[in-house]
């Protein structure tokens, strides 16, 4: 069911990962987008809990990095390739920086999709996400820091809040 939902978390967490770019080094950029996956993947998990809203994803579209990058201050590189920007999700980024940001949210955020129907039959480990060692947090220093993510995380923490809170269970 996951691999539904693949395109928006990949363009989702390379959006996160330019907007808020890692240490320098190979290995600090693998840790940066293992964090910035595991957040993308809780967060689309908890945006479309459902089949019916993965597949209305599929229909309609996630929107695109536009206002995101409006937001966040990111410039797009004249003649860069940009269509996988298209494929990212405003509600699914900015969950994903309040994940990121709030370590209390992102284990509750990751104990509510563990029983998931996109979690079915997978053994899910957000444990980058939800227990970031100091290599894990150095990597990622950014992409970690609150008052950097809050322009972003801003934008539909609201929603996340009311969903973590057994609010609707369908798609914000």
């Amino acid at each position: 069911m996951s691999a539904d939902l693949s395109s928006v978390i990949a363009a989702t967490a390379q959006w996160l990962l330019r907007a808020y770019p890692p240490e320098r080094g190979p290995l600090s950029a693998a840790l940066a987008e293992a964090q910035c996956r595991q957040a993308a993947t809780v967060a689309a998990w908890l945006r479309y809990p459902t089949a019916l809203d993965a597949g209305l994803l599929d229909v309609v579209g996630p929107g695109g990095s536009g206002r995101l990058d409006w937001v966040a201050g990111v410039d797009v590189v004249p003649g860069e390739d940009t269509a996988w920007r298209t494929w990212v999700d405003e509600v699914v980024a900015s969950w994903a920086a309040c994940l990121l940001a709030d370590r209390e949210l992102a284990v509750a955020a990751a104990a509510t999709v563990t029983g998931s129907v996109h979690a079915a039959g997978l053994a899910t480990d957000f444990r980058r996400l939800t227990d970031p060692d100091l290599r894990d947090r150095q990597a990622a220093v950014l992409l970690r820091h609150p008052d950097l993510l809050s322009p972003v995380a801003d934008l539909h923490r609201a929603g996340l809040l009311d969903r973590l809170s057994g609010g609707t269970a369908r798609a914000a």
